[in-house]
């Protein structure tokens, strides 16, 4: 599998597909026999310190500490850019408080975790995500304990990330949010069965016959859409 850098590709597929394990296998978070390269290097040996600026990752059902603030969790995804031990810059402060912006989040930057909601959480961790500023941003369930209203706004976050020539790699249940991104990697029982364009008719069909045809790609309003199709008994 070779993923385009400046474009946004999602993984899907059914429960227990690979999806996540794939994805924390690209974030060398996961022992593996294969081979992942980085921007052209391997990644298994490329520096610690160097990886962590050039990929950045937001897990699912990511463990935190409940008594930290909000700024201090966002500014946790500034410390591959400093040095041991050294206090934030300005440039850092306003990293996170341009992250915490773009989230909506900044109106709790005081507030502890243990006082949000898990979709204010999530924003939380979303924002300590875009505050490294990697090249390379892997996702795992973004859009969990999000609202609608919310979900299309980390939609238009990550347009923006790759307009401005970032790469995003997402692992999603959303079909129909999954179709608005540049490329689709469909997962079965552990396998890539394919890699398309979102577009494409071939990738369409791909993807409803993983589901073994219980859902429909149909166009709805200039984008596609994942409908469920109702089974006659």
């Amino acid at each position: 599998m070779a993923l385009a850098a400046g474009r946004w590709t999602s993984i899907v597929g059914p429960n227990g597909a690979g999806k996540s394990t794939l994805l924390k296998v690209l974030a060398h978070l996961l022992p593996h026999t294969g081979r992942v390269e980085l921007l052209g290097q391997p990644l298994a040996k490329m520096p610690a310190r160097q990886r962590a600026r050039h990929l950045s990752w937001l897990g699912q059902n990511e463990a935190t500490a409940d008594d930290l603030t909000v700024w201090d969790v966002v500014m946790l995804g500034r410390l591959p850019h400093q040095a041991w031990l050294a206090a934030p810059s300005d440039a850092d402060r306003a990293v996170v408080e341009q992250a915490l912006r773009a989230t909506q989040a900044w109106d709790w930057r005081s507030r502890t975790l243990g006082q949000l909601s898990g979709g204010e959480r999530q924003r939380v961790l979303l924002a300590r995500a875009l505050a490294v500023q990697a090249q390379v941003l892997l996702m795992d369930e973004p859009l969990a304990n999000l609202d609608p209203p919310h979900q299309a706004d980390w939609l238009a976050v990550v347009r923006q990330l790759v307009a401005q020539g970032s790469t995003v790699v997402s692992v999603l249940h959303e079909l129909s949010m999954a179709l608005h991104a540049d490329e689709l990697v469909i997962m079965a029982a552990g396998r890539i069965i394919h890699q398309g364009a979102c577009a494409d008719a071939i990738t369409h069909r791909a993807l409803e016959e993983v589901f073994d045809k219980r859902i429909a790609i149909h166009a709805l309003n200039d984008q596609w859409v994942a409908l469920p199709r109702l089974q006659k008994h």
